[in-house]
């Protein structure tokens, strides 16, 4: 009885560690961000020209775009910067990465709107001015953008043609977004660098940053998200979003990347049936594709562009 006794006790004290250390985890991972951390040290390399690039968007014209969530007591929030060349139709909406927000996009928006490009850059759920308490990994966010899409069309008209681009967490916000039913409208999709699943992202952060297994911990951690904001991470899923994907996709994954790895950019490439294209780039640590080599990297997007899109890039 005695043995029985302490098993029980020291059964109890584990599940109670666990759980724990689940919430510490849902904690870091989920809680909403009111600034964006500061980059990686291999990354400061690159900060003089993010700050050009920052600097640019807060002093190019843009308009501040609101709606109101289904309680209306909160909005969200994006900034649409007009093409410099009159009249033109072309749309793209940049999805923002993990603990980002739009102005961190400024890099990508001067480039789409060197194009010609008119440029939404919204906040999403958890991030800058946009309303949540709780990051959502780009499957609320998803939804979000339905009404972002509604609001361009407003805007620029019904001749609207409009492309979706994300990085990291915004390349799979718009690769789960292309599994909606979406306005005809939307002609393309270019996503750099999304996770396959937060099944998969999670499991392999726990193992390679944390050094943990997946269980008892990601079950936990998904129940917990459950009862915080109405789905199992299970549901968060890039791969079965795609496989209802009707539009051409381009996918860029980084080779070095350590953070989402490229492995899971080959899923999403598998999953859809549309037509699609895959760059994986040499070298290239997580969403550092673009600035690795900035004219190449255009120069690929205009060529799925030119394919895809329009014949005027």
């Amino acid at each position: 009885m005695k043995n029985k006794g302490l098993l029980l006790k020291v059964s109890t004290g584990l599940a109670a560690v666990s759980f724990l250390f689940s919430e510490y985890l849902f904690k870091i991972s989920f809680k909403r961000v009111d600034h964006v951390p500061e980059t990686s040290q291999e990354k400061q390399k690159y900060a003089a020209s993010y700050w050009e690039y920052v600097d640019w968007f807060r002093r190019i014209n843009k308009e501040h775009w609101t709606f109101q969530t289904k309680n209306e007591t909160e909005r969200m929030s994006a900034y649409f910067i007009p093409s410099k060349e009159e009249n033109s139709k072309k749309v793209v909406i940049i999805a923002h990465g993990y603990k980002g927000n739009g102005e961190t996009m400024s890099s990508y928006a001067k480039m789409f709107y060197e194009m010609g490009f008119n440029v939404l850059l919204p906040d999403d759920r958890g991030h800058g001015q946009s309303m949540g308490e709780y990051i959502s990994f780009g499957w609320l966010d998803r939804l979000d953008y339905l009404q972002w899409l509604k609001k361009i069309i407003k805007r620029v008209g019904p001749k609207s043609e409009i492309l979706l681009f994300g990085v990291s967490m915004g390349a799979s916000t718009v690769e789960m977004l292309s599994g909606e039913d979406l306005p005809s409208q939307v002609k393309c999709v270019i996503a750099d660098c999304g996770y396959s699943s937060i099944d998969e992202e999670m499991t392999f952060l726990l193992k390679h940053h944390y050094h943990l297994p997946k269980y008892p911990f990601y079950p936990l951690v998904s129940t917990i998200n459950r009862y915080r904001l109405g789905y199992y991470l299970g549901d968060v899923s890039s791969v079965e979003q795609l496989k209802k994907n009707k539009l051409p996709i381009f996918f860029i994954h980084g080779e070095n990347d350590d953070y989402v790895p490229s492995y899971m950019s080959l899923e999403n490439y598998e999953a859809t049936t549309a037509a699609k294209e895959l760059w994986i780039v040499n070298n290239a640590t997580h969403a550092e594709s673009y600035w690795l080599d900035p004219l190449e990297y255009k120069k690929r997007i205009k060529d799925f562009l030119n394919k895809y899109f329009n014949d005027k890039n």
